[in-house]
């Protein structure tokens, strides 16, 4: 039995629109909220935490409900679709009223703005936990790791098409000294990158039909169930693997903290404190996601031959060195300097080490029958850390200086090397993955 390479890609288009998304709204969001709408940092920072709120509510509401939903097209399109065609129209809107605003400010043009943005975030809530689901109901088990590493990379290929649309875009050259930058033909590429992907995807995978297959081929082999305690959820864990599981937990949230406190602000960042545009801010992040890209293949030959715990620390070691070296090199030089690109691939490198083996770690610590508890738990640990860290600095910014952003970072992750040096529990060297595999555990 083999994968279905042509059809995981398919699936993963899903994955694709929703990655390139998130990436223009971590981007360009901030850049409207204060240099725009002149809200300061600490506002700004909380209306940036409102979508992670969200999810923690949204992502299981609507994912339980597509498990309970049959229409013709199957259980999880309908969310797809649907979702999609939503977020593409909000999405479009929200440039209109920024430009009017900048026009003529009033507070009715902010109300809107802020109600168009809110109903953007549900909308994108609908459906990223049924576009996730897709693959597992199309792809037999035993092929399932395989199959997410593909949808994975498919994300991390929707990041770079934005990235590399707002370098093209918006150059330094075309916004330095603007009053206001238009960024409707942004929202208009990335809308159509949406629409177009999940069209393909409908039109190529009948995932009835698919489905069906998948629980017929599963039916006849029981042996690939891998569970092996007695579904009760209720295992306690020995007291030295839970107190591991919490030192790694409280690592998580503060790597976290501390790298999704820059991808939140760097865009402003760089504005305020160096005068680029978006352009040049992306171009930074886009490099950044292909120097994890390009290391997923490294990183799982070191994880197997120096354990995922040792890879994990090297990645919080060498990411919080290259955030105080960002503190520097923003200090010392007035615009995006050629080191700047080399640092961000090094970036992108720690982030990998420290993200690829992060939740196989978790799920080492727990059996057959709890799997999706404890992958729930890497997600509310993470994902409240995506909630705190743009309030908390886009508060220090506000009130202490713009230059606060990277020491904060450095400082979060620093702790979170701290907090990894106490699990003693979790690293399977046997097991860490390479190639392709090296993608299975990434999730945004």
């Amino acid at each position: 039995m083999k994968l279905d390479h042509r059809r995981t890609i398919l699936v993963g288009l899903a994955f694709l629109s929703i990655c390139s998304f998130w990436q223009m709204y971590d981007s360009v969001i901030p850049k409207l909220l204060t240099e725009t709408f002149r809200l300061n940092e600490t506002i700004s920072g909380a209306i940036m935490a409102l979508d992670n709120i969200l999810a923690l509510f949204l992502l299981p509401m609507f994912g339980a409900l597509s498990d309970r939903t049959s229409t013709r097209i199957g259980r999880r399109m309908p969310f797809i679709l649907l979702g999609t065609a939503c977020a593409a129209v909000l999405m479009n809107l929200l440039p209109v009223l920024d430009n009017r605003y900048a026009a003529a400010p009033s507070t009715g043009k902010l109300v809107g703005f802020a109600a168009v943005l809110g109903l953007l975030l549900v909308a994108m809530g609908t459906y990223r936990s049924p576009a996730v689901a897709l693959m597992p109901d199309v792809t037999p088990n035993p092929l399932r790791s395989r199959a997410n590493a593909i949808i994975n990379l498919m994300g991390a290929i929707g990041g770079i098409i934005y990235l590399a649309v707002a370098a093209v875009l918006y150059p330094n050259a075309k916004t330095a000294g603007l009053a206001h930058v238009n960024y409707q033909p942004l929202f208009l590429v990335v809308s159509a990158v949406m629409l177009v992907s999940v069209a393909v995807l409908f039109l190529t995978v009948k995932e009835p039909k698919l489905a069906a297959e998948t629980r017929a081929l599963e039916a006849q082999h029981p042996e690939w169930d891998l569970t092996e305690d007695d579904g009760s959820g209720n295992e306690v864990l020995p007291k030295p693997v839970k107190r591991s599981l919490g030192f790694l937990l409280a690592s998580i949230a503060l790597w976290y903290i501390g790298y999704n406190g820059v991808t939140t602000w760097w865009s402003t960042y760089v504005g305020a404190v160096m005068g680029q545009g978006l352009g040049g801010a992306s171009t930074c992040l886009l490099i950044a996601t292909a120097g994890a890209v390009v290391s997923y293949i490294p990183i799982g030959q070191l994880a197997s031959r120096i354990g995922r715990k040792k890879t994990i620390l090297f990645g919080c070691a060498l990411l919080a060195a290259m955030f105080l070296t960002f503190y520097f090199l923003t200090t010392l030089y007035s615009t995006i300097h050629p080191v700047m690109f080399v640092c961000f691939a090094l970036v992108g490198f720690a982030w990998a080490a420290i993200n690829v083996n992060s939740l196989p770690m978790v799920l080492e610590m727990c059996r057959g029958s709890d799997i999706g508890k404890f992958t729930g738990y890497y997600y509310t640990f993470s994902m409240a850390a995506q909630v705190v860290t743009p309030v908390l600095a886009g508060t220090l910014m506000r009130h202490i200086s713009y230059r606060v952003l990277f020491p904060y970072a450095a400082l979060f992750v620093g702790a979170s090397f701290v907090t990894m040096c106490f699990v003693r529990h979790g690293d399977s060297r046997a097991e860490a993955k390479s190639g392709l595999a090296a993608f299975e555990d990434m999730d945004d």
